[in-house]
């Protein structure tokens, strides 16, 4: 087994656990991972909030949708203080393109680390924006 298979399991193992991902689940939301800025994907090769997301809609029989992309190059969230994490990613995200809201009401929100949920929240207020009626934050790890 390797890593990636170990951690979805740990991830999904945790989450089927605690009620309110049950209640959640029974809307059939979609996964959608937190997007890296272009740049910072091809220097790494891979997401892990992509690769979170897909295990978890494979485990949970749901879609995962890459709705989200990071338009701004921002720094490095590591060493911020919560005050300049939340300025950094103001306007990181866009949508791909539009929510039709019959489509795609519920989102589970994937992130690999939420330290401050700066991220996480700038990501969910596109979203909602876009339309989408409820937005869940899914992290593997909590600093």
């Amino acid at each position: 087994m390797d890593l990636k298979t170990t951690l979805a399991d740990l991830f999904y193992e945790s989450l089927i656990q605690q009620e309110g991902f049950q209640q959640v689940l029974a809307k059939q939301p979609i996964l959608v991972p937190v997007p890296l800025h272009s740049l910072k994907l091809k220097r790494r090769g891979y997401n892990h909030a992509q690769i979170l997301a897909e295990e978890l809609a494979e485990r949970c029989k749901l879609q995962d949708r890459d709705l989200l992309k990071r338009v701004k190059k921002t720094a490095s969230q590591f060493g911020l203080k919560r005050e300049e994490r939340s300025k950094n990613v103001i306007g990181a995200f866009t949508l791909v393109s539009s929510i039709v809201e019959s489509e795609y009401p519920y989102v589970f929100l994937v992130d690999d680390v939420l330290t401050t949920g700066a991220t996480m929240l700038e990501a969910a207020r596109v979203l909602k924006r876009g339309g989408v009626k409820g937005v869940w934050g899914l992290a593997l790890a909590r600093d």
